[in-house]
C-alpha cells in the first residue's frame, strides 16, 4: 500500500532511510506514548520498509509489533528486520487491502502511516470496514497522514501533494476526516483525540466500543 522508492544501497551500506519518515517518527512516538501500548499485540498496516516499526518498536519491549503490507514490498521489510534482529518486531504478514484479512490473532493496537491517501476510497472504505470487524473493545487505532477538513485543504503543500497523488493514480488522493470519522463510528469506534503533527499532517487515534459481532 505505502508507496516507497527507499532502494536498497550496496553491501558496505546500512539500508537508506525515507526522509519522512525520519522526519516523523520523533513526533509519532510522542503521541504514541501517551497511549502507552506497553503490551499486547499492534498490527501495522503498509509498513512499506519497517523504518516505523523498527524506531518505534524499541520503545515499548512487552508490546509485540507485527509488520504487514502487500507481497512486493515484503523485501525492504525483511532486510530492515534482518538489520536491526529486534525481538519485538514480526512478519512481514501478506495483507492487501480490499483482498486480505488481517493475520491471525486478536491485536489490541493498529498503527498506519501515509496509506489512505495511497489507497483508492474503496479500499480505505474496506479497511475502516475490517478495523470494525477484526478489533475488540478498547483496542486503539493510530492513523498519520494528511487529511481535509471541511472539504477544504489545510495548506498549499496538501493541494500540490494531493494533485501530484492523482497524476500517478486518480484513484488515490487525501481523504477528508469527516468522512473517516464518520466511517469509524459506524464501524463501532469513537475519536479520543485529532492530534496535530508537523508538516500539516495529523494522527487520528481511536477507540473501538463494545464489540458486537461481525458486520
Amino acid at each position: 500500500m505505502k508507496n516507497s522508492n527507499v532502494s536498497l544501497l550496496n553491501k558496505k551500506s546500512s539500508l537508506q532511510k525515507s526522509p519522512s519518515v525520519e522526519r516523523n517518527k520523533d513526533a509519532i512516538l510522542h503521541v504514541l506514548k501517551q497511549y502507552n501500548p506497553s503490551e499486547g499485540r499492534l498490527l501495522e498496516v503498509g509498513s512499506g520498509t519497517a523504518e516505523h516499526a523498527v524506531y518505534l518498536a524499541p520503545h515499548f519491549t512487552n508490546l509485540q509489533w507485527v509488520t504487514s503490507d502487500q507481497i512486493e514490498n515484503h523485501s525492504m521489510i525483511k532486510e530492515f528486520l534482518k538489520e536491526r534482529k529486534l525481538q519485538n518486531v514480526h512478519g512481514p504478514e501478506v495483507l492487501k487491502i480490499g483482498e486480505d484479512d488481517f493475520p491471525k490473532g486478536e491485536f489490541q493496537y493498529v498503527f498506519t502511516a501515509n496509506t489512505l491517501h495511497i489507497m483508492s476510497w474503496k479500499e480505505v472504505k474496506s479497511f475502516l470496514k475490517l478495523l470494525g470487524k477484526r478489533l475488540r473493545e478498547g483496542a486503539v487505532v493510530f492513523i498519520y497522514g494528511p487529511f481535509n477538513y471541511d472539504q477544504k485543504f489545510t495548506s498549499k503543500s496538501n493541494e500540490q501533494f494531493d494533485k501530484w497523488l492523482k497524476e500517478r493514480n486518480p484513484k488515490s488522493g487525501i481523504r477528508h476526516y469527516e468522512d473517516v470519522e464518520r466511517l469509524l463510528s459506524k464501524s463501532g469506534f469513537k475519536l479520543l483525540k485529532d492530534h496535530e503533527m508537523p508538516a500539516n499532517n495529523r494522527v487520528l487515534v481511536f477507540e473501538r466500543l463494545m464489540y458486537q459481532g461481525e458486520q
